[in-house]
């Protein structure tokens, strides 16, 4: 599968509602809640999801799968998938029932293999708060995949999120140098002046 570069992940948990049906649900997204996801040099970055990120992204063919790869359990096109945008966040359900690969993840999610999800994405607008260290996710371009995984995404990282968050503290420490060069240039030009 070929997958865009910038395809960021986040982690969710999730739970079984029905077990005739297969049926794994949870809530993937929640809008105007800043999460922090990333510590650099001991400053927090955080992110939120606006209420209306998801308005007008593409959802028309997801895949529920594991750790985003291989063979769907269930996909949004048949309709196995559905992710439902409510006031809150977005709730991926899952019915694992109707494919040759569901009872299988079923079967791990129902003993404990797996016990977290995941969701990938593509960003379409985005701002960034230098003074909260927020990022806020203003328009979702894409959703690729739901993903029962071995290691959350909050734990292992985005490489996508985290180079953004590294970048903005990179800017930080270039303004950090310029200042402090600045105010030693400054010094140094009382101390000259001091000593005429």
């Amino acid at each position: 599968m070929i997958t865009p570069k910038n395809r960021e992940y986040r982690a969710f948990e999730f739970g079984i509602s029905d077990e005739e049906k297969m049926i794994v649900e949870g809530r993937a997204v929640v809008f105007e809640q800043p999460t922090m996801l990333f510590k650099i040099d001991g400053i927090e970055y955080y992110e939120v999801v606006d209420r209306h990120a998801f308005d007008k992204a593409d959802m028309s063919d997801v895949v529920f799968v594991e750790n985003h790869d291989g063979t769907p359990g269930a996909r949004t096109r048949n309709n196995t998938l559905q992710l439902p945008i409510l006031d809150d966040g977005v709730y991926p359900r899952a019915e694992l029932y109707k494919s040759s690969k569901g009872p299988a993840m079923y079967s791990d999610i129902k003993n404990g293999i797996y016990d977290r999800m995941s969701f990938s994405f593509t960003i379409g607008k985005d701002s960034y708060d230098k003074q909260t260290r927020t990022r806020r996710i203003l328009e979702v371009d894409k959703v690729y995949d739901v993903s029962v995984v071995t290691f959350p995404a909050y734990e292992q990282t985005s490489i996508s999120a985290r180079s953004f968050f590294e970048a903005e503290a990179d800017k930080e420490r270039m303004e950090m140098r310029i200042r402090e060069e600045k105010k030693k240039r400054l010094e140094l030009l009382i101390d000259i002046e001091r000593s005429l």
